[in-house]
């Protein structure tokens, strides 16, 4: 059994047995305990494996369909003016803690060097599918920006929200300069499309889907993430549905 067949200590067969009845585990406040409470054997059993890429694939192993999931088009008034305007006057923020806060647009994230990727994209909900994505890669924006040595968190704010909490979500330092950890511009060769998080959205691809975040209009380096929002990491770790590291 290799790395990405292990999900929290559980084989892919038995984890897809119990992703499809994920609806009637999440209600059970018991089992969300028990699986949250997994959370730290399975960073510290992923971070002790040997290797640490995510697999990729051939262009004709690319998913003929690719679902889109979660908000697909966000109502924030100043998400519809950028996306009226082709996202022209967008701008990506990065700041935090960082020497030199950043506010790029989308040519200026294109000049960045340009990660390309065809990997596999699985979500808790108990589906997967195949895809490609290119952009700069997460760690020489953070590089650019002059992350501080006091920093030890980048948070990912988007431009969604689900009634009035705003959508969210934070990795650690490891994972924003994994290799593979990259800000997508583009999906299967084409710009991203909006119902998977258009202009930029992240691609953390040792994690499971949720942490993927989409529609992101900054990114800032934090030293603590227990004392933003409710304290959690991420909109669906705050609700109490999913734990803080989802590794794969």
């Amino acid at each position: 059994m290799n790395r990405r067949e292990v999900i929290g200590g559980l084989s892919l067969g038995a984890s897809a047995l119990l992703l499809g009845g994920c609806d009637k585990l999440n209600a059970d406040p018991g089992v969300r305990k028990i699986l949250i409470g997994a959370e730290g054997l399975n960073l510290r059993s992923q971070r002790l494996l040997a290797g640490g890429l995510a697999r990729e694939y051939r262009r004709d192993q690319m998913s003929p369909v690719f679902r889109t999931n979660g908000n697909t088009r966000p109502a924030s008034a100043t998400y519809q003016a950028h996306a009226a305007t082709n996202f022209t006057d967008w701008r990506l923020v990065v700041d935090g803690l960082v020497a030199r806060p950043l506010a790029m647009s989308l040519r200026d994230l294109g000049a960045f060097p340009q990660r390309a990727q065809i990997t596999r994209h699985d979500c808790v909900e108990g589906w997967s599918a195949i895809g490609k994505w290119q952009g700069p890669v997460l760690g020489d924006i953070l590089k650019a920006a002059g992350l501080s040595e006091r920093a030890r968190y980048i948070v990912f704010h988007c431009a969604d929200a689900f009634g009035s909490r705003p959508y969210y979500e934070s990795i650690d330092l490891y994972d924003a300069f994994h290799p593979q950890t990259i800000m997508a511009l583009l999906m299967n060769d084409r710009r991203l499309p909006m119902g998977h998080g258009a202009p930029i959205r992240l691609r953390v691809e040792r994690q499971l889907g949720y942490k993927h975040a989409k529609f992101v209009m900054r990114i800032e380096a934090r030293e603590r993430i227990d004392n933003l929002y409710d304290g959690k990491g991420g909109y669906w770790e705050d609700v109490g549905d999913y734990a803080w590291y989802a590794g794969i």
